[in-house]
């Protein structure tokens, strides 16, 4: 056997090999993983001649293998088995909602649809390892851009710089949120002008909502560089127009989630056209799961049809 620097087996190498040193036969081990005997016997000599060390020995009755064969054989299999786990994921991958999908939801919808979401997986995707997070979003565009996430559940269109392809699923109404005394309470045909003469909280910067907000205010006429209260959540904001500090535009989705957590409200409903916002999903332009993200889209369109929101086709 000579001694040169060894050279890397092949796998067909190392499953011959492995195959001899499990049924300690070259009939059987050929039998075994489908080949003929004098091919066995070759990937086995290719292989010792590849290592420059002796594997096997062959006698007329037996096959026994070296110490440094035995050592062969139990990387030969680790190597094996990992091969089989990668292509057992891969195929994986290649099969419609199975595997790992890690999914951005902004803060604004998350409470609002994650139940739905999560009811469609466990029930239609028993396969699908959904992991969610929960972001503004500037942080999920930069997480989809970067590979961190996979889709994203927010209002669009999405903005940013960051490239992605939209699949629109409904578009939801605002709905202005005042204390039970106030003159607007239970109206449901009020002018967006109106919002002129009210004190609008906001959200914090960095939420599309608070964004969308101004957008509206700004439409109406109203003054939109006041104000200094601030609420990082929706939650927040009606419990400071249920004490009184002001008015709110709450998404349609929303409503019954925040204004249930207290007897203080009363909702408002605009005159049509009522502002509002759209909500989909978003993904990187060209994905290989393209066709499984529109699907699911499809099916989450079904899950919604009892909120208040009117579905894109």
């Amino acid at each position: 056997m000579r001694s040169s620097a060894p050279r890397t087996p092949t796998v067909s190498q190392l499953r011959a090999f492995a195959a001899v040193a499990e049924h300690r036969h070259f009939r059987e081990a050929a039998s075994a993983i489908g080949t003929s005997q004098p091919a066995l016997s070759g990937a086995v000599a290719a292989l010792e001649e590849a290592l420059g060390a002796q594997l096997v020995e062959r006698t007329t009755r037996r096959v026994m293998i070296t110490p440094l064969g035995e050592r062969v054989a139990e990387h030969s299999r680790r190597v094996l088995s990992a091969l089989h786990a990668l292509t057992e994921e891969v195929e994986a991958a290649r099969r419609p909602f199975t595997g790992p999908l890690h999914l951005g939801v902004i803060p604004t919808v998350a409470p609002y649809l994650l139940p739905a979401v999560l009811r469609l997986v466990r029930d239609s995707y028993p396969d699908l390892e959904l992991h969610v997070h929960e972001e503004r979003t500037p942080s999920l565009l930069d997480g989809l851009a970067g590979g961190r996430l996979d889709l994203l559940l927010l209002a669009l269109p999405a903005g940013g710089s960051v490239p992605v392809t939209e699949i629109p699923l409904f578009d939801e109404d605002f709905v202005l949120i005042v204390p039970p005394e106030h003159a607007l309470a239970g109206r449901v045909d009020v002018a967006r002008d109106l919002l002129l003469d009210l004190d609008v909280l906001l959200l914090e910067e960095g939420h599309c909502l608070r964004d969308q907000a101004l957008e509206i205010c700004r439409e109406a006429g109203a003054d939109t560089s006041g104000g200094s209260t601030r609420a990082a959540g929706l939650a927040t904001l009606v419990q400071l127009v249920a004490g009184g500090l002001g008015v709110t535009l709450l998404p349609a989705t929303a409503l019954d989630v925040e204004a249930g957590r207290t007897d203080r409200l009363a909702a408002v409903r605009f005159a049509a056209p009522a502002p509002g916002r759209r909500i989909g999903l978003a993904h990187r332009p060209g994905s290989a799961r393209t066709g499984e993200y529109q699907r699911f889209a499809a099916d989450l369109r079904e899950s919604l049809r009892d909120l208040p929101v009117r579905l894109t086709a």
